[in-house]
C-alpha cells in the first residue's frame, strides 16, 4: 500500500522548486511508474486531464514527447529531454512546452529537472528539483498551475501504487 506525503518548497532566490513525496512501494516499482510510458500515462496528468505519450526514449539523449488531453479534447504538448540517467537513483531532464512534432515553444519557460529516488525503511522517497533560468520563469510556471497540477498527479500515482 502507498502512503504519500508531499512537500512543495519554493526557493525564488535560487529559482528552484523542490517537491518531496514518499511512497510505501519499492524504488524499482516507483521508478517504473516514472519511466515507462504505459505507466506514466496513467498518472501524469491531473484529473480530469489525461496524459498521452506520442514517443518515449528513456535514455540519455532521448526524450519523452507527450500531451495532456483535456476533457474537451484540448491538447497541451510538452517534451522532456533526458540528460543523464542512473537507474533507480536519479535522472535529469529539460522540460519544455512544444508542438505535436516536438518543436519547442520558446514563449513558455523551460526548466531543468532532477528526479532523485531514495530507498527508505517504508518504501521510497522521491525528491524532484525543478530549476528555472529566472525568478520570472519560475513564477510564470506557478501561475500556470504547476503546483496544483503536480500535486494532483502525485495523488494519481499514489492511487495506482495502492493497486
Amino acid at each position: 500500500m502507498s502512503n504519500t506525503k508531499t512537500q512543495f518548497q519554493k526557493d525564488l532566490k535560487n529559482k528552484k522548486l523542490t517537491i518531496t513525496s514518499e511512497f510505501s512501494a519499492s524504488v524499482e516499482k516507483v521508478w517504473k511508474f516514472w519511466t515507462e510510458k504505459e505507466l506514466i500515462d496513467q498518472w501524469w496528468a491531473p484529473k480530469p486531464w489525461k496524459a498521452q505519450t506520442k514517443s518515449l526514449d528513456f535514455s540519455a539523449g532521448g526524450f519523452w514527447l507527450y500531451c495532456m488531453v483535456g476533457p474537451d479534447g484540448t491538447k497541451m504538448w510538452a517534451r522532456l529531454d533526458f540528460n543523464s540517467i542512473t537507474q533507480f537513483i536519479y535522472f535529469t531532464a529539460t522540460n519544455s512546452f512544444c508542438d505535436e512534432s516536438g518543436t519547442l515553444n520558446l514563449s513558455f519557460p523551460s526548466s531543468i529537472w532532477k528526479n532523485n529516488f531514495y530507498k527508505t525503511e517504508t518504501g521510497t522517497k522521491v525528491v524532484v528539483e525543478v530549476s528555472f533560468s529566472s525568478e520570472i520563469d519560475l513564477e510564470k510556471n506557478l501561475e500556470m498551475g504547476f503546483e496544483e497540477g503536480f500535486k494532483a498527479a502525485i495523488n494519481n500515482l499514489e492511487e495506482l501504487l495502492k493497486k
